[in-house]
């Protein structure tokens, strides 16, 4: 059925990809874009939509120095300032500076941002190899629509997660497609079981969303010894990275030819400290190495792009707090948060961390289409749509042992007087953690200026063991890649 839902998606969308080809035709338009000079800024409500993240209010502004033209789509210089909280209870607070004309030769990048989320998603290790239960956390509002027998939580599946970034990245040109890259900066995360209490101060009058403090699985993970002490708590953790970078794209924030490829190490540090414990003694320093491969390639002039995404993160030395493995590093921040892998910021229609491994790899695809362009308030408009398709698998899992697991999971089961059961919560078979995880779907884009991009995606995923839900929209800014 789910297969069926996403086929017919497709052929109700083949006239509108018709109408936006012979529309294209029959009023000749070439691929020249009308240049835009000087500053443009827009402050907005940060009004939002995340499938994981719930509904978010607040407010942002993006401001464009185009100086004279002669570079446009690109810019001279960009600021972005954001603060929004969700009703799932995350939050973002942010600031971003983008230039290529600060320093000659030089492409920078700096970005500051917290991002508090009370309930942050853990679904296990190794993606398939850990079970996902839909009825466990389940929650309707509607007593009579709910599985009252299996329902735990809908706090089953979350943890706290607190998360500060400074970064600061650049790059120097080396001939006009090959640049080197540098970052340093430090990633700050405060972790730890649900603060129940926190929540439920949102919702002192309204009693149906109240949580009863349970143990979630993230409790049982740290029970089990599947996730040391060292961890439970977070930590902070310097980096630097060092890449090249090979580009042909003829604009950067929504390509219509060209590649981009890049290849880079991240080294990064953990401190023994009271507050956090023994992380350095833990062996968590260590270095990861990444690599993607984005290729655009015009189908019809500027109107219809093929577009795809491929790309790893693989630990080579040492090893990382389960924590960092939520976190795709990447050469420049230009998003919020870059995730992996699941959710809106990797494979869209897929449970956000879902797959939580060592290393992974990852590919999107899609078909970007531009349908249809105009002035507005003298800003330059398009609309446009793109069906994708997401994948993602794991390369570096886990160890999932099974006699030492169900061994841990029996004796602290007489300790804390709970039954669980190990085939519950794991599949033992290896393969498992191997298996591909799917999904696919549909966005509606609309832009100004070609950089200033609102984004709309709805995706499913194929399997119900990444998602039982069909309601998985994003409302973002900007392309996915």
């Amino acid at each position: 059925m789910r297969y069926k839902a996403i086929l017919i998606l497709y052929l109700l969308f083949i006239p509108v990809l018709l109408f936006a080809r012979n529309r294209q035709d029959r009023i000749d338009t070439v691929s020249t874009i009308p240049t835009k000079k000087g500053w443009t800024f827009a402050v907005l409500p940060s009004v939002g939509y995340d499938a994981d993240l719930g509904f978010q209010g607040g407010v942002l502004t993006n401001v464009y120095d185009f100086g004279d033209g002669t570079h446009y789509p690109d810019y001279r210089q960009s600021f972005f300032l954001e603060a929004s909280y969700s009703t799932k209870h995350y939050g973002t607070i942010r600031f971003n500076y983008d230039t290529k004309f600060l320093i000659p030769h030089y492409h920078l990048i700096v970005d500051a941002t917290y991002l508090p989320d009370a309930m942050c998603d853990f679904y296990g290790f190794n993606g398939y190899q850990s079970k996902y239960q839909y009825e466990w956390h389940h929650w309707n509002r509607h007593p009579e629509r709910m599985d009252t027998v299996n329902y735990l939580s809908r706090a089953f599946y979350k943890y706290k997660r607190d998360f500060v970034r400074v970064s600061v990245d650049m790059d120097r040109d080396l001939s006009p497609h090959w640049r080197i890259n540098f970052g340093a900066g430090v990633l700050g995360y405060m972790t730890g079981r649900c603060d129940f209490a926190r929540i439920n101060a949102f919702h002192l009058n309204d009693s149906t969303k109240y949580l009863p403090d349970i143990e979630c699985l993230y409790d049982k993970y740290v029970r089990w010894g599947l996730i040391d002490h060292s961890e439970t708590k977070g930590g902070w953790h310097p980096y630097a990275r060092i890449g090249v970078t090979y580009d042909t794209r003829d604009q950067q924030a929504g390509p219509t030819q060209g590649i981009y490829a890049d290849a880079f190490f991240t080294y990064t540090l953990a401190y023994d400290s009271p507050t956090y414990g023994n992380q350095a003694d833990a062996g968590f320093n260590h270095l990861s190495f990444n690599a993607t491969f984005r290729h655009y390639i015009p189908v019809y002039r500027n109107r219809i792009v093929f577009a795809y995404r491929i790309g790893t993160q693989n630990i080579l030395w040492g090893k990382s707090p389960y924590y960092l493995n939520t976190y795709l590093n990447t050469l420049f921040i230009q998003r919020v948060l870059y995730e992996g892998l699941g959710g809106g910021n990797s494979l869209r229609g897929v449970l956000r961390n879902r797959i939580l491994a060592n290393g992974y790899a990852y590919t999107n695809i899609e078909f970007r289409f531009r349908i249809v362009d105009f002035d507005l308030f003298k800003q330059h408009f398009y609309v446009g749509c793109n069906p994708f398709f997401d994948m993602g698998i794991i390369t570096q899992p886990y160890l999932i042992d099974e006699t030492a697991i169900r061994q841990q999971i029996a004796t602290t089961n007489l300790q804390y007087g709970v039954s669980d059961d190990a085939d519950d919560f794991f599949s033992f078979d290896k393969k498992d953690a191997y298996r591909p995880h799917l999904s696919a779907g549909i966005g509606l884009k609309v832009a100004m200026n070609e950089n200033f991009i609102l984004s709309v995606d709805w995706a499913a995923a194929f399997s119900k063991q990444d998602s039982r839900d069909y309601t998985n929209f994003y409302v973002k800014m900007g392309y996915l890649f």
